[in-house]
This record gives structure tokens, C-alpha cells and sequence, in this order.
């Protein structure tokens, strides 16, 4: 990718703050809708992708809830619901199709960014096991869900995966669910090649800029402040106005929320949340545990921090990653300024923080008690998966930072908010995305959200065109985007017959 540092003009009509899968996703989409429309997108580290969307700094999941417990919540009755892992599933298959659409047009260049594994959910105990079989009579009834396996027989278990069984006491009740159809994204990977298709397309990518404030501008739109923080820049400082401008800087998104200005951003606050995995290239380890494998989270554990044992794909090499720990730092980003925290506070979101922490005393007890524990107690949890682990395999790393979304609740007082929440501007001039999971995997359907919310007036002319994008947006006949699949080969390099992702 070659970043473009020419100050050519100083008004544009799209600025993209931030250089992740959103504002990849967000630019891509525009210009296939509007090819005539001046796009500038600025980062403000060396390259896209360094932060949640690096594959080292997320899940890497195609969240399509295949293997989330938390998306299939019980009711006090005894039923499953599954409406949000219903949602979720069809948010990622538009994600899909338009990796489809985009992989056809020659957008997008490869599909090395996407690898088959199994999607599985693994409980221990009786009630659990009862709770796993009733979610799986109940989610396989839905077409979406009719390939799902569930078995509560070791030898059957043992074959799914290995590791979970092996040295585990013959008395305790274990059961899983699988899908082979499930996914591992290296949404990083994905980010690059969506950034280099719009710097082909025209756009503006300019790395090493941080935008500093956010400001109206008097004959309409933003004035938006940058610092080149590269050391030769030519000046330090310029200043671009754009008629609409996004925000998808991860956790910076609040902060420069906050500086415009807008009404719809007072009452949210954010706290800033870190975490760690585990990680092991050991190749005897990684190729004997081929899936994507799910927990149950602790009572009290935000859903974030659901424990999962992972085949990751990096760059063509294969690892297992288990995790998160929960961790802290006042940052919100990861490689941003220790003040983060502090300077979200605001007078209007005060309430909001508060109350939160009042609500959620059980969250701040784990996050304290995740904080104090000692690492053997740490890996015991890995233990508790894989019960014939050794740490010597296993090395600590850290995650990105994700920034919990705390806003106004129907009384006035501050509610945590679990997933992720576009905020956009009255006028549709300005948007935002706050919060984490499911958050990549979903960014398609998350910004055709936004266009609708922030372009009205052209929602008509575009609906046909984003219909043939994305057939499933519009209730057509789903895309068969097998074309995503036919290179695809797991991480073992067997390649995989692409029936199970049919339409």
C-alpha cells in the first residue's frame, strides 16, 4: 500500500478517522456507491490495522455465533433465546456476500484471510451439559443452524478435538457442539487489502496523521485538525474540512466524539478494559486441535472475557491462543496516551459512569480478582480445557484494548452496553462506532447501518445497488459466495469442500 501525502486540497467530501476494518469496510462501500466522492482516510501509526484490527490484538473470529454462549441467553422459563444469535449469523453472512461481491469485482485479491475451523462449544458439569443439549435442540431447528452437532460421548469428542479430552477425570460430565462451517479472519490482513483497493480507487490513505480535534465549520460540514506526527513532515499541523466524517477510531472514538460537540454524544462514557492470551506454536500442539472452542464465562465475567482455546492462522503459520485474562490500563488504545481515561470524563457522563459501577459491582470484583491472581492460578483456567497442558509451551501476550460502552439507561443512569452502538449526529453529517464483540465481524451490516442513518437522501438510489452487493439485505436470495471458499484449506493445508457454505 502506498500512502498518499500530497496537500493538494484541504476539503474533501469523506474523512475516515482511524485505519481499521470499519473505516476499510465504510470506504470501500462508498466508493462502490459514489465512485465521484473525494475520500481521505488518516491514521496515526505507521500502518492500518495495528490496532483492534490486528489479528494479534482480537479474537479473529467470523463471529457468527456458531459457538458464543452469551448470544444464546436462558429465560427464566427454561427456553433458549436465540434472536441475538440469529441476528448475529445473518450480519455475518452479509459480511460475507460482500467479500463475495468484492472478491468478484477484483477488490479484494485473496482470500488468505479467511480460513475454515470448526466453531465448538465445550461445557463441563451436569447442568451445563443439560443447558448445552436444550441450546442445540433449539438452535438446530433454525435453517441457520441445522448442521450443528452436539454429543456428550468422549470417543466423539476426542475426534473434534483432542486436547479437551485427554487426561481429563472419566467421571466429569462433559458435552460440546460443533460446526464445521465456522471461520478464523484475519481481519488485519482483510484491512490491508480493503485499503489498498481504495488507494486504487483514488482515496487519500495518510499514515503517521492523528487528528487531533473535531470542529464545526461555519459554511457547513467539519473543520478537522491533524498533526503529521512523521519527522520530516512539512508542516506539523494542517487543517481539512469534509462533508461527512466517521469515526472509527476504536477506543479513540469517544474522545473525538466528545470534540465535536455532538448532543448525541453526551451520557456515554467508556472504561478502558485490557486483556491477555496465551499463545503456542509448539507444532506437535497445533496440529492436534483444529477449532475455534468456547466456554462458559465465570458468574460475574463481562462476555468479553468468555475463555476460548483458538487455531489462529497468522501470515501462514498456524498457533493456538487461549485467553482473554482480563488485565487494566487507563489507555484507550493500546498504543495511545495513559490520560485516556481521565480525559472521557465529562460532566454529562458522570451519572453514567457511576451508576454503572454501582450495578455492576460483581464485573468490578472479577476484574480486581483477575488483576491480583497469581499465574499458575491463571493457567489453571487453561488447565481447565486442556488438562495436560504445560506451561513451558505456552508464551503470555497481550491483546488490545477494548473500551466498554457505558451509557444513559431510560432512568438517567449509566448502563453498560455489551456489543456495539453507532452514534451519529442529527444531520447525519458526523457518525461514530463505540464498544467491541462482535464488532468485526459484523462491520458490513454495521455501515450499511450508517449510510442509511447518515445519507437518507440518497437511500433510495443506492437500496439497488447494495441489493446486488449484499442479496440478503434486501430479503433476496442469499449470494453463494463459495467463490470465498474454494481456495480455502484449513490450517493443516487440506483443502475443504466448500458445500457447507452454501446459500
Amino acid at each position: 500500500m502506498t500512502a498518499v501525502t500530497s496537500n493538494a486540497t484541504d476539503q474533501v467530501d469523506v474523512v475516515l478517522i482511524g485505519g481499521g476494518i470499519m473505516s476499510a469496510t465504510l470506504g470501500t462501500l462508498i466508493q462502490q456507491l459514489e465512485p465521484t466522492w473525494t475520500i481521505r482516510l488518516y491514521e496515526r501509526l505507521d500502518d492500518v490495522a495495528l490496532e483492534s484490527s490486528n489479528p494479534w490484538n482480537n479474537a479473529g473470529t467470523g463471529h457468527a455465533a456458531l459457538c458464543e454462549l452469551n448470544y444464546t441467553p436462558e429465560r427464566k422459563d427454561g427456553s433458549i433465546d436465540i434472536s441475538k444469535a440469529v441476528k448475529i449469523n445473518e450480519q455475518f453472512e452479509i459480511s460475507r456476500e460482500y467479500w463475495h461481491h468484492l472478491l468478484a469485482q477484483g477488490a479484494l485479491t485473496s482470500t488468505d484471510f479467511l480460513q475454515r475451523t470448526p466453531h465448538m462449544t465445550f461445557v463441563r458439569g451436569e447442568k451445563n451439559v443439560d443447558f448445552l443439549r436444550r441450546r442445540h435442540e433449539t438452535l438446530s431447528a433454525h435453517p441457520l443452524f441445522k448442521d450443528m452437532e452436539f454429543s456428550a460421548d468422549r470417543g466423539t469428542l476426542a475426534d473434534w478435538a483432542p486436547l479437551l479430552v485427554e487426561g481429563r477425570d472419566e467421571a466429569e460430565p462433559v458435552a460440546a457442539t460443533r460446526n464445521t462451517a465456522g471461520t478464523d479472519v484475519n481481519f488485519g490482513a482483510l484491512t490491508h487489502q480493503l485499503v489498498a483497493s481504495m488507494t486504487a480507487r483514488g482515496a487519500d490513505v495518510r499514515l503517521q496523521h492523528e487528528v487531533k480535534s473535531i470542529r464545526r465549520a461555519r459554511s457547513g460540514g467539519w473543520k478537522i485538525k491533524v498533526k503529521d506526527r512523521s519527522w520530516n513532515a512539512p508542516e506539523r499541523t494542517h487543517t481539512v474540512t469534509a462533508r461527512f466524517v466517521f469515526v472509527g477510531a476504536g477506543g479513540g472514538a469517544l474522545p473525538l466524539l466528545q470534540s465535536a460537540g455532538i448532543p448525541e454524544i453526551k451520557g456515554f462514557g467508556g472504561f478502558p478494559i485490557s486483556g491477555e492470551f496465551l499463545r503456542t506454536s509448539n507444532p506437535e500442539l497445533v496440529a492436534r486441535h483444529q477449532a475455534k472452542v468456547y466456554g462458559k464465562a465465570d458468574v460475574g465475567a463481562p462476555p468479553m472475557s468468555v475463555p476460548h482455546l483458538d487455531t489462529r492462522v497468522v501470515d501462514g503459520q498456524s498457533y493456538l491462543m487461549f485467553g482473554p485474562y482480563a488485565g487494566f490500563s487507563p489507555k484507550f488504545l493500546k498504543k495511545g496516551k495513559y490520560l485516556g481515561l481521565v480525559t472521557s470524563l465529562r460532566l454529562d457522563n458522570l451519572t453514567s459512569m457511576l451508576g454503572a459501577g454501582i450495578k455492576n459491582i460483581d464485573l468490578t470484583q472479577y476484574l480486581v480478582g483477575e488483576l491480583v491472581s497469581r499465574p499458575e492460578t491463571k493457567f489453571a483456567t487453561l488447565q481447565a480445557f486442556y488438562p495436560e497442558a504445560q506451561p513451558k509451551d505456552w508464551e503470555k501476550i497481550t491483546a488490545g484494548q477494548r473500551v466498554q460502552v457505558i451509557k444513559r439507561d431510560k432512568d438517567g443512569k449509566g448502563v453498560l452496553e455489551f456489543g456495539t452502538e453507532v452514534v451519529a449526529a442529527a444531520d447525519g453529517s458526523i457518525a461514530g462506532l463505540l464498544g467491541a464483540s462482535p464488532g468485526a465481524s459484523t462491520a458490513v451490516s454495521a455501515m450499511v447501518e450508517l449510510l442509511g442513518r447518515c445519507f437518507p437522501a440518497q437511500a433510495d438510489a443506492w437500496r439497488p445497488r447494495l441489493a446486488q452487493m449484499m442479496p440478503s439485505l434486501s430479503g433476496g436470495v442469499p449470494a453463494d459466495t463459495g467463490a470465498l471458499d474454494e481456495p480455502l484449506a484449513d490450517a493443516h493445508g487440506l483443502v475443504v469442500n466448500s458445500e457447507a457454505y452454501g446459500a
